[in-house]
């Protein structure tokens, strides 16, 4: 059954990639800025989605239900078939409305004899509820972007670590129970750093002792039409280093999404893997710098229209890319 089941959705996750958000421009690659030769593997923005598509096809992620089962299965098998090891971190944790759910953080690694490491995340999980939407609010949501698309990056950076490996060595890290976090109107008793509770659980009990990357980049919210990825704050504070690397090479590829602006700083994973792993990791997450509106999310955040039809290929693949030339760049 379950064999039928994993073909169906792989079948129907195939079937989704035909059908191209009409949003996208014709041409998915542009081009690359002159004089800048691209030296890493080419990111497959069609594979990607699929990934996407397949994650959304369990229906929403939320810990404790059969589809976060279901999901973690997939996931676990999928980065099983590139990585060199695959395991489990993570235990019982409680959210803020005082139930408890089993944390699954999948870790995928490559190369396990290289000294040199650097850490890619983002989290798999999605929101048990819209409360960003004006409609169906108690109801869990697709979440392709905010989850899967990152994910599905890395899935596809997981594939493409398999026919070619790095000099260093790569781990990627999902995390569980990120967005199960406390909404503003709740009536439960306030709890102090209610989201990211999967990366939390991670960085206090490290799959490796004294594991030190040289750096991390987290992805979260990267697949949206037209999305922009401003310089945020606590990644500045922390690495500004690996911040300027990265969004200097997706502008030498010629994608213009990665903007040279500030933004305000959010809470999510890289937060937290900073203030207590004390491991330099950026973000890079969608905050658009809006003049009329203010700055913001994607404008699917935390709502149902956070489904498949608003995912960009052009979207995934510039993100994707970059996040490859700066690995396969290291030595």
């Amino acid at each position: 059954m379950k064999k039928l089941l994993y073909i169906t959705l792989l079948i129907t996750a195939i079937a989704a990639c035909k059908n191209d958000n009409p949003k996208d421009p014709e041409k998915i690659i542009e081009p690359v800025a002159a004089k800048y030769v691209q030296t890493s593997p080419n990111f497959n923005e069609d594979s990607a989605f699929a990934y996407v598509a397949a994650q959304c096809n369990f229906g929403p992620r939320v810990p404790s239900t059969n589809g976060h089962k279901l999901c973690a299965d997939y996931l676990i098998k999928e980065l099983k078939k590139y990585a060199d090891k695959v395991e489990i971190n993570g235990a019982p944790l409680k959210t803020f409305d005082g139930k408890t759910h089993q944390c699954k953080n999948i870790i995928a690694s490559f190369n396990l004899k290289a000294s040199k490491r650097v850490m890619l995340s983002a989290h798999w999980d999605t929101r048990p509820f819209a409360d960003q939407d004006t409609k169906d609010i108690d109801k869990p949501i697709d979440g392709a972007n905010d989850g899967g698309s990152g994910v599905g990056v890395l899935l596809e950076i997981a594939r493409q670590l398999k026919l070619k490996p790095t000099e260093i060595g790569i781990d990627i890290i999902l995390f569980d129970l990120e967005d199960y976090g406390q909404p503003g109107d709740s009536d439960d008793p306030h709890m102090e750093d209610s989201y990211c509770i999967g990366s939390q659980y991670w960085a206090k009990n490290l799959h490796i002792k004294n594991y030190m990357p040289a750096y991390g980049i987290l992805l979260d919210m990267v697949g949206a039409p037209d999305a922009q990825f401003t310089k945020e704050k606590g990644s500045m504070e922390f690495a500004p280093a690996v911040v300027e690397k990265v969004w200097a090479t997706g502008q030498k590829l010629g994608y213009t999404n990665f903007v040279n602006e500030p933004n305000t700083g959010v809470i999510d994973d890289h937060y937290y893997v900073n203030q207590i792993a004390k491991i330099p990791i950026i973000d890079i997450i969608e905050y658009t710098k809006d003049k009329d509106v203010g700055d913001h999310f994607s404008h699917t955040w935390h709502t149902h229209n956070d489904n498949i039809k608003n995912i960009s290929k052009f979207t995934l693949k510039n993100v994707g890319q970059t996040v490859m030339e700066v690995i396969y760049g290291e030595k």
